[in-house]
């Protein structure tokens, strides 16, 4: 159809058989379109009629090693890299995010977790095809029942005026559901639109930021009116949220 929005391209680099295969299964069903490379050689070859918009590189394989073909796909192609390392490579990755990988991610991981940090990347670098416009967070500050949300300054008012402490996690949870109002997120989306390179990606890192803000923003928050769970589903923040200008 006319004006569709073409599905996100990666290759993905690996030697492993055994990895490989499965996680470019994996990434196919969360939507993605994937070509693979059992080396750095194959992966040129492929590169030669295939661009795609993201590239996942094992560090350890045989001949070209992960790091070459990474410099190659920085400075030759301009293409994002995701660097895939062992735990004992950490020299690695610090030269790897030297010459231009975008970010790493040590094996083994949850398959959850790169596609978070694949999306990540894809919006650090512009290359996101779904993700919603940027909004110009200079100029507004959210506003619901009665509190503020600065995200700019990554300040919470509460409605007599007081500030609230609030970590980074908390802030991004709550800014996530601040710019989706009455919409269910469920977790996967959450933590994809939460996460940054400390965070540690699992179900239960979303419920306890959840349980946090909750202790800060409801009046009871055994019994949560404004962060509602949706069973099955996610969670909801259950109010109108207006972006007010931001005072002079």
């Amino acid at each position: 159809m006319t004006g569709e929005t073409a599905p996100t391209s990666l290759l993905l680099v690996d030697d492993e058989k055994t990895l490989r295969e499965p996680l470019a299964e994996y990434l196919v069903r969360q939507g993605f379109v994937v070509r693979e490379a059992e080396s750095a050689a194959a992966a040129r070859s492929v590169l030669i009629d295939f661009t795609p918009d993201l590239v996942l590189v094992d560090i350890m394989m045989p001949g070209e090693d992960g790091l070459s073909l990474t410099r190659h796909l920085v400075e030759a192609k301009g293409l994002p890299v995701i660097l895939l390392t062992a735990k004992s490579e950490a020299m690695d990755r610090i030269v790897g995010l030297e010459i231009g990988a975008d970010d790493y991610v040590p094996k083994p991981f949850e398959p959850r977790e790169l596609v978070a940090r694949i999306r990540s990347v894809l919006r650090r670098t512009g290359k996101d095809r779904t993700s919603e416009p940027a909004t110009d967070d200079e100029h507004f500050v959210y506003a619901f029942e009665g509190w503020e949300l600065d995200p700019l300054k990554r300040r919470l008012i509460d409605p007599d005026g007081a500030l609230i402490a609030i970590s980074t996690a908390e802030f991004r949870m709550l800014k996530a559901l601040c710019d989706h109002p009455r919409q269910v997120l469920d977790r996967d989306r959450l933590l994809d639109m939460v996460q940054g390179r400390e965070a540690h990606l699992f179900d239960r890192a979303v419920d306890n930021q959840v349980s946090r803000l909750r202790r800060k923003i409801e009046v009871d928050s055994r019994n949560p009116e404004l962060i509602q769970t949706v069973r099955g589903g996610g969670y909801r923040l259950a109010a109108d949220v207006t972006r007010i200008p931001r005072p002079a």
